[in-house]
């Protein structure tokens, strides 16, 4: 409709309105998107995570929401990389990127660079996921480690080979374990080509012989400067390792995905140095131990076998007989004293009767009577022997029999004739009537050449 306006001053007609040229959508979105991402190149932006879909291609499509609006998000796939954690629906998080205009849909929505996560940090994001992912694997699974081999002869270790922390591990092996050889493969163990660097070494070391221990360590940092032993590579090399492995990354209370999956997590490099070689001063002290307790042992059945032969020698049976054996020896020393006694008084009486011939020679002719009493002396020399020899003979088979009855009446002598003593093994007492044992018991019998075992049976089982 066309409005003509009003003439109060003359009667000259006005112009006609020029016609507005009219702008395309093309150009009209052309138009806003140079506004937009011009104006809006660099914005922070803070909502929820809803509708996220992850698309074939890998880009990341989600919507951010708050009470009273929302705005079409998108991760393109080439910064998917450097997002450490994958965000989920209802996930607050702070965004960073630049407004963009989708202008086959007149749709605007933040092309996003970087994606935090509210409240959490990325990198701990990202560590959280990780291990709740790896944990439902099995990779963190008790029953997957490995014991430590008992006396390691070649350790390898990945590590700087610049830092303090080699300085420390090797001090530590040197000091408690000198023939032990080291091989270390040098890594970068912080920035981004070190996760890498750690899954080389892991697999090289895997590929060389008689290798008993891997040792991955570094010193203490941030969670940032850790992070290539929060990678999910490092994770999977260590558990693809058949050589077990120590992780000894940062202090104490510095833990890493590393750690879970490793055969066992030590404190700090130098403890786990020491982990290594404990095995050695365990053993020797197992060996003294060992050792002491050996002796101690024979020690106590020495002194029990003592103790039984004691008892043995000292039972009312041997006791009598060597009794009876000690008065036998008593009256053969009586005899051979006697028989000694004698034949001094023999050769003493000898003296004096030559004594006596020799003073007779005075008042004889001393050739002859010299000669006489020679031929006398010598004769009765000659009996004197004859009477020795006869009574020494007779002493000496009277001592034989004496001997020989000793010998029948030892318990010995007993023995050799097929005889044996009984014992009860449990009481310790001599068995002289079948009736002192029943079934069962055990019996200990002493032959001629040792002793033996035996148990009672009945009767009709023999």
């Amino acid at each position: 409709m066309q409005q003509r306006g009003l003439d109060f001053g003359g009667g000259e007609e006005p112009e006609p309105p020029r016609r507005r040229r009219a702008l395309s959508v093309r150009e009209l979105t052309e138009r806003i998107q140079g506004v937009l991402e011009v104006e809006f190149n660099d914005v922070w932006v803070e909502g929820e995570v809803s509708n996220l879909r992850i698309a074939d291609s890998g880009h990341w499509y989600f919507s951010l929401k708050d009470e009273a609006a929302q705005i079409r998000g998108v991760v393109w796939k080439t910064a998917t990389r450097l997002i450490r954690f994958k965000p989920r629906d209802g996930m607050k998080v702070l965004a960073r990127g630049a407004v963009r205009v989708y202008g086959p849909r007149g749709e605007y929505q933040l092309s996003v660079e970087v994606l935090e996560p509210l409240g959490k940090g990325s990198l701990q994001q990202a560590f959280e996921e990780l291990k709740e992912r790896l944990d439902r694997e099995g990779l963190f699974a008790a029953a997957g480690k490995r014991p430590l081999p008992m006396l390691p002869r070649r350790i390898g270790v990945v590590t700087s080979p610049t830092g303090s922390v080699i300085q420390d591990i090797l001090r530590v092996l040197s000091s408690r374990y000198a023939t032990l050889e080291v091989l270390i493969y040098p890594a970068r163990v912080q920035g981004p080509e070190a996760a890498a660097e750690i899954v080389q070494g892991i697999r090289v070391l895997n590929r060389l012989p008689d290798i008993d221990v891997i040792l991955l360590a570094r010193g203490g940092g941030s969670l940032e400067d850790l992070w290539p032993f929060n990678e999910e590579g490092v994770a999977r090399a260590i558990a693809a390792s058949r050589v077990p492995t120590i992780s000894a990354v940062g202090h104490e209370t510095d833990f890493t995905i590393a750690d879970f999956v490793a055969d066992l997590r030590a404190a700090t490099p130098s403890a786990a140095a020491e982990r290594v070689v404990q095995a050695k001063a365990d053993l020797q002290s197992r060996l003294a131990a060992l050792h002491e307790r050996l002796s101690a042992s024979l020690r106590l059945r020495l002194t029990r076998v003592r103790a039984r032969v004691e008892a043995v020698t000292s039972h009312r049976v041997f006791e009598a007989e060597r009794g009876r054996i000690r008065n036998h020896a008593q009256r053969v020393d009586e005899l051979s004293h006697r028989s000694g006694a004698a034949l001094l008084r023999s050769a003493q009486r000898g003296r004096e009767r030559c004594t006596r011939a020799a003073g007779g020679l005075a008042a004889f002719r001393w050739d002859r009577q010299v000669s006489a009493r020679r031929e006398r002396l010598g004769a009765r020399e000659e009996r004197l022997h004859s009477i020795f020899r006869s009574r020494l003979e007779l002493e000496r088979s009277a001592l034989r029999g004496v001997a020989g009855r000793l010998g029948d009446l030892s318990p010995l002598s007993v023995l050799s004739r097929g005889y044996a003593l009984v014992w009860d093994a449990a009481r310790g007492r001599l068995v002289r009537r079948a009736d002192e044992v029943r079934p069962g018991d055990r019996l200990r019998i002493r032959v001629s050449d040792g002793e033996l075992g035996a148990v009672v049976t009945p009767t009709e089982q023999v």
